[in-house]
Parts: C-alpha cells; sequence; structure tokens
C-alpha cells in the first residue's frame, strides 16, 4: 500500500461503517438510456483502473494491494425507481453506506429511474482508492466508454501510462526509510520536527457549544459571496507583493482565527493534490496529502511584512510536501483525543 492507503485501512478496519471516508458522484442522464451499454462501460472502467477493483486483504497483520480480474470485480448496475421526492434520500442512502476494503471493491454504482428518460447514475469510492481529483477521470471515462458502448464499439482511448500500484512502489522507492538519514523521507521529517515544535494542540475557538467527547463529523454549511470590487483587490496585492492568491487568503484567514482564538499561533490545514508528475493526472487513486501551515501573528505588523512571512513559510512547506500526513503525526505526536483533529482543527481548500 501507499503510505496514505495504511492510514485509510487502518481507519476503515477500526470501523468499516463510517462513511466519512466515502467520496460521491452522481450523474443526471437524460434521453435514452441503453442499460448493457452502462454496464460494459463500468467494466471498462475497472479494466482500465485496477485501483478500483483492488481489495486490501492481510497477511500477517500487514496488508497487500490484491488487483481482482475484471469478471469477478465489476459491480452490478441495480436500478432502482425514485421519485424527485425521495431521491436524495435514495442517494444518500447509497453513498453513506460503509465498505470493509478487506474483502469489498472499492466502488459502488446504482442507477435511479426517475422515468424512461431520466435517471441519475451515482458511484461511491473509498478513500483508499480514490480521492477529490480523482471524480474527474472516474466519470469522464465511464462517459467515453458509454459513448463507444452504445454504438457498438470499444473504448478507444490509450492505455494509462501507469497504475496506482506502480505509484506506491515508486512512492516507497523515492522516498526510502525514515531510519536512514539520508532519505528523502528523514530529510522532511526533521523540516516538519523544527516547523512544529511546540505547536498548541488545539486553536481555541469561542464556541456555542463544547466539544463533543467523540467528534460526530456532522456539520452544517453557511454560504456567503466575495464580492467582484473586493476579488480584483485581492488579486492586484497577490500581483503586487509576488504572492498568489491562495497566500494573501491564507494570511488573512490567520488574522482573522488569531484575533478569534486570542493567540498568535495559528495551525490552518491544507490539502494538496500530491500529484507532482503528469503521468498520473489522469489516474484513480490516493494521492491526496495534507499540508499543516503554521503563521506566528503578530497584531503590531502590517499586513504585507505577514504576507510576506506567510509566502515564504508556505512554500517551504509544499516543498515539503511527500512525507503523509499521517505519518506527521505520528512524527510530531501531539496530545491524542477523539474529539479533535490532530495538528489544526481549520482547513483552507482553495
Amino acid at each position: 500500500l501507499s503510505l496514505a492507503q495504511q492510514r485509510m485501512w487502518f481507519l476503515n478496519r477500526f470501523d468499516t461503517e463510517s462513511s466519512v471516508n466515502n467520496i460521491p458522484v452522481a450523474v443526471r442522464l437524460t434521453g435514452a438510456l441503453d442499460l448493457g451499454a452502462l454496464r460494459a462501460a463500468v467494466q471498462d472502467l475497472l479494466a482500465r483502473h485496477e485501483v478500483l477493483r483492488t481489495v486490501y486483504p492481510e497477511v500477517d497483520g500487514r496488508p497487500y494491494q490484491l488487483i481482482l480480474p475484471v469478471a469477478e470485480a465489476a459491480p452490478d448496475i441495480d436500478v432502482e425507481s425514485a421519485t424527485e421526492d425521495d431521491l436524495l434520500q435514495k442517494v444518500t442512502a447509497v453513498v453513506s453506506r460503509g465498505f470493509d476494503v478487506t474483502t469489498e471493491i472499492p466502488l459502488r454504482a446504482r442507477l435511479f429511474e426517475l422515468s424512461e428518460r431520466d435517471h441519475v447514475l451515482v458511484f461511491v469510492v473509498h478513500h483508499i482508492s480514490a480521492d477529490g481529483w480523482s471524480i474527474s477521470p472516474l466519470t469522464r471515462d465511464v462517459m467515453t466508454a458509454y459513448m463507444s458502448r452504445a454504438e457498438g464499439q470499444v473504448p478507444g482511448w490509450a492505455p494509462l501510462p501507469v497504475q496506482y500500484a506502480d505509484f506506491a512502489i515508486w512512492q516507497r522507492d523515492v522516498l526510502g526509510d525514515e531510519d536512514d538519514a539520508a532519505s528523502l523521507l528523514a530529510a522532511q521529517a526533521d523540516f516538519w520536527k523544527r516547523t512544529l515544535a511546540g505547536l498548541p494542540d488545539e486553536l481555541n475557538l469561542p464556541m456555542d457549544r463544547p466539544r463533543p467527547a467523540v467528534q460526530s463529523f456532522a456539520g452544517g454549511m453557511v454560504g456567503f459571496t466575495i464580492d467582484a470590487d473586493t476579488h480584483r483587490g485581492l488579486a492586484a496585492l497577490a500581483r503586487r507583493t509576488g504572492t498568489t492568491m491562495f497566500m494573501v487568503v491564507h494570511t488573512a484567514l490567520a488574522v482573522f482565527l488569531a484575533r478569534m482564538a486570542d493567540t498568535d499561533d495559528v495551525a490552518i490545514g491544507t490539502p494538496i493534490a500530491g500529484r507532482g508528475e503528469a503521468e498520473v493526472d489522469d489516474l484513480i487513486g490516493m494521492f491526496v496529502n495534507t499540508l499543516v501551515l503554521r503563521s506566528r501573528v503578530d497584531t503590531g505588523e502590517g499586513f504585507s511584512d505577514l504576507l510576506a512571512r506567510v509566502r515564504e513559510a508556505d512554500l517551504e512547506a509544499f516543498a515539503h510536501a511527500d512525507i503523509p500526513f499521517e505519518r506527521l503525526v505520528e512524527i510530531i505526536d501531539p496530545e491524542r483525543s477523539t474529539a479533535r483533529h490532530p495538528l489544526f482543527q481549520v482547513v483552507l481548500s482553495f
């Protein structure tokens, strides 16, 4: 397994009923549907992406990747009637059911029929075999294959240059052994030990209720808009200071959190795609990593000065982004709690 997969495997063994690491996508299909072509297209998808037909059993306590033949792995697309009123409830039920990755392939499919010419195709894939980026090649390849199969042809796509299992082996080879002082993994571990030394275990934001003893993963959503003038101002500031919009927004968020939590030490998490090689751009797989961006916020400092320091810290973090977050938690070894996320509790996904 890749290093990120190891953590996903452990979490899945801990609770196979949990859906927190499920990645769903639903596609509305309008017009005459060829169900046979759709089923063939899903088999084409599994043939193209080995990771979608991989299970993760263990031998002597260690997991390994077992890639199944397409005929053995391909999920049957169950067809279920639905109405506009109960569609969301039915889709939610499909995507909220957990996986046992030791015995089940990490992909599930369901087709909801609202009428003869109106369907919703639902996929849910476990995070051990995919990330957010993966949804684009997944849906694109299914639709490409469907169009070919509906015309009685096989998909004419070029073979993928690598498979995810190749990446997992390459990653371990490149990063090396942490016990080897000359390895890339050891060098990055040393960087993060220095960078995150003494980091507070929790950002104490004011809350209207105490944290539960065990985090529930239940959440809500509040929307707001940044108007065009403000956006232009942010973009102009980024150009003028040789930074990026991400860095400007990161700095502003750090200032806000420092004021809200009355602290000068702010850690914010951010996801990074982890696809540094063009060969993996069209590959379904678990590449994403999470970085910890630490900022020291001096209330007497000008925003531009803080932005310059954040720029340097962000670039340093991006240059040391190969070590998996799960391993980073083990290295830093913060006080563990089931009530909060380790190392940071706020994420900036830009």
